[in-house]
C-alpha cells in the first residue's frame, strides 16, 4: 500500500542518513509504519527534508542491508514482510549463473581469469535496484556528457592514487570496458591511409584486433623481461615512419606477468618524443598499487591510458575509460559521442553510485586477497618449473620444458580438463614464440576443483606422452 508518512527526524543525530534510519525503525517499532508499507520515493523525501537524495538512499540502503526493508525494481521501497533478513555484504555469495561459478568442477577453465564474488554482486544488485527506482538521468534522455559528469566523477575517485598525473573528470572518456577504451583512444590518434601501431612482440590481443578495425598495420617489437627493448623501438620507428602509437602494459604485462621498471618506460618516452609516438598504456590487469609513474604523467603531452572493472571488480558491467593528454580529451570525447553517443544513462547512474561507494574498496581488497590463495595454490603445484607470478596479478605464466609444444600441451591439458591458452595467442602470425602458456586465475570454480586441476597439470609436466613435440 501507498503511505504519505513523513519521518520525524532528529536534528541532533549525525550524520543525517543515520537520523533518516533512525526514524524510519522508531516508525515500524511504533506501527506507524505497517509490514508493507511504501516509503516515499528517494527524491521526494529528500526534497521534503531538505537534503540529498543520495543521504535518502544511503538510509534506504543501509536498512535495506538489515532486512527492515525490501527494495524491488520498478516499484519502490517497502517496510518488509516475515522474510529473513538479507545477509552482511561481507558473506561471499555463489552467482547462481551455471558456469561452475563458486563450486566444484573437473573441468577448469582458465583461458580469462574469473573473480571470485566477495559481495560485488549484492552491491551491483541493490544499487541497480535503487537507479531503477529513482533514476538521476531519467528513463527518455539521450545519454550527454553533462549527464554522465557524476560517473566521470566517481571514476576519477576510484583511480585515485594511480600515478598518472592529475586527471579531472573532463579528461575521462567512459568506455565499454577496455577493449572499447583501446578503441577509442586509436580512433582518435590515428590519421592517414595505413597506419602502423607498434605493440609488444607478446602482448594482450586486443591491440590486434582494434587494430584490424581499423585497418591499422601492427608491427611486433622486440622485448625482454622489462618489456620493450627501446633500440628496437627506435628501428621499428625508423623502418614504418607511419607509426604513430606505442601499445604497452607496463604495470601488468599480459601474458608474461612482467613488469616495466622506472628507467626502461623513461628510455621508451624518450624514443617517443624523438619519432613523435604516442604511448597508450593498457592497465586493464592490475589488481593492487601501481609500482611505478604511468606513461601519461612521464609523458603528458603523448601519454594514453585505459583500464576497467573487469579484473577488479567484475567483467559483467563492461565499464572502463580512456584518458589522453589534456589537450585531447575533447576530441577522445567526440571519439566516444560519434561512435555510440555514450554509455547507457541507467549505466552511468550505476557507475556514479558504484565507483564512490564506501563498501567498494574494502570488495576489491578481498577480491585480491581471494585471487591470492588461487596464485598460491598454482605455486605450490607448479612452482618447480619455470612459473612467473605475482599475488596479485590474476593469472601465470608457464615457460614449458625442453621437448613440450604449446599447442600439444594445451591438447593434452584439454583432455585432463583443463584449458589454457598457448603462448601463440599473444602474438602475430608470423612471429617466432616461446613454448609457453598463459592461465588465467579461475576463482569462479572452489579453491578445490582449481587445487585438483593444478595437480592434473603438474602430472602432465613430469610424466609427458611421447607426443609432447607433436
Amino acid at each position: 500500500m501507498d503511505t504519505i508518512w513523513v519521518p520525524e527526524v532528529d536534528p541532533t543525530i549525525k550524520p543525517k542518513y543515520r537520523a533518516v534510519v533512525a526514524a524510519i525503525r522508531d516508525a515500524i517499532a511504533a506501527g506507524r509504519l505497517g509490514k508493507g508499507a511504501k516509503l516515499p520515493p528517494v527524491r521526494e523525501l529528500g526534497w521534503t527534508l531538505g537534503m540529498t537524495p543520495g543521504t535518502v538512499a544511503r538510509a534506504y540502503t543501509l536498512l535495506t542491508d538489515e532486512g527492515l526493508l525490501s527494495a524491488e525494481v520498478g516499484r519502490g521501497t517497502f517496510v518488509a514482510g516475515d522474510t529473513d533478513p538479507q545477509p552482511p555484504l561481507n558473506l561471499i555469495e555463489v552467482d547462481p549463473i551455471p558456469h561452475t561459478t563458486g563450486g566444484d568442477s573437473f573441468n577448469v577453465n582458465l583461458f580469462s581469469p574469473h573473480l571470485p564474488n566477495m559481495g560485488q554482486a549484492a552491491l551491483i544488485r541493490r544499487l541497480l535496484a535503487e537507479v531503477a527506482q529513482d533514476p538521476p538521468s531519467g528513463m527518455m534522455h539521450y545519454p550527454s556528457r553533462r549527464g554522465a559528469k557524476a560517473a566521470r566523477e566517481a571514476m576519477v575517485h576510484w583511480l585515485r592514487g594511480t600515478p598518472i598525473g592529475a586527471v579531472e573528470e573532463r579528461d575521462i572518456a567512459l568506455s565499454h570496458g577496455g577493449q572499447n577504451a583501446i578503441l577509442l583512444t586509436y580512433q582518435t590518434i590515428l590519421k592517414g591511409r595505413r597506419p602502423v601501431i607498434f605493440v609488444e612482440e607478446l602482448c594482450y590481443p586486443g591491440f590486434r584486433r582494434a587494430a584490424e578495425v581499423l585497418r591499422a598495420e601492427v608491427v611486433p617489437v622486440a622485448m625482454d623481461c622489462d618489456g620493450i627493448i627501446p633500440d628496437a623501438l627506435a628501428a621499428a620507428a625508423e623502418r614504418y615512419p607511419e607509426g604513430q602509437i606505442i601499445c604497452t602494459s607496463p604495470e601488468v604485462h599480459s601474458p608474461t606477468c612482467g613488469y616495466t621498471p622506472l628507467s626502461r618506460r623513461q628510455d621508451i618516452v624518450a624514443v617517443a618524443r624523438a619519432h613523435d609516438l604516442q604511448i597508450l598504456e593498457d592497465d586493464c590487469y592490475r589488481m593492487g598499487e601501481a609500482q611505478s609513474e604511468g606513461y601519461r604523467a612521464l609523458a603528458p603531452e603523448r601519454g594514453w591510458y585505459a583500464t576497467s572493472l573487469s579484473k577488479t571488480v567484475t567483467p559483467a558491467l563492461r565499464l572502463g575509460c580512456a584518458i589522453g593528454p589534456r589537450d585531447r580529451s575533447g576530441a577522445l570525447h567526440r571519439s566516444a559521442e560519434h561512435s555510440f553517443f555514450g554509455l547507457a544513462t541507467p549505466m552511468t547512474d550505476l557507475a556514479a553510485a558504484l565507483l564512490a561507494h564506501p563498501d567498494l574498496e574494502p570488495i576489491m581488497a578481498r577480491c585480491r586477497e581471494g585471487v591470492g590463495e588461487y596464485v598460491k595454490t598454482a605455486v605450490n603445484a607448479l612452482g618447480s618449473f619455470d612459473l612467473h607470478w605475482r599475488r596479485d596479478v590474476p593469472f601465470v605464466w608457464l615457460v614449458l620444458p625442453e621437448g613440450w609444444r604449446a599447442s600439444a600441451f594445451c591438447r593434452a591439458a584439454e583432455t585432463r580438463g583443463v584449458r589454457v591458452r598457448a603462448a601463440e595467442e599473444f602474438a602475430t602470425r608470423t612471429a617466432q614464440t616461446p613454448h609457453a602458456v598463459r592461465m588465467g586465475i579461475n576463482a569462479g570454480v572452489s579453491l578445490k576443483s582449481f587445487a585438483a586441476a593444478m595437480e592434473r597439470l603438474r602430472d602432465l609436466l613430469d610424466n609427458p606422452s611421447e607426443e609432447i613435440g607433436v
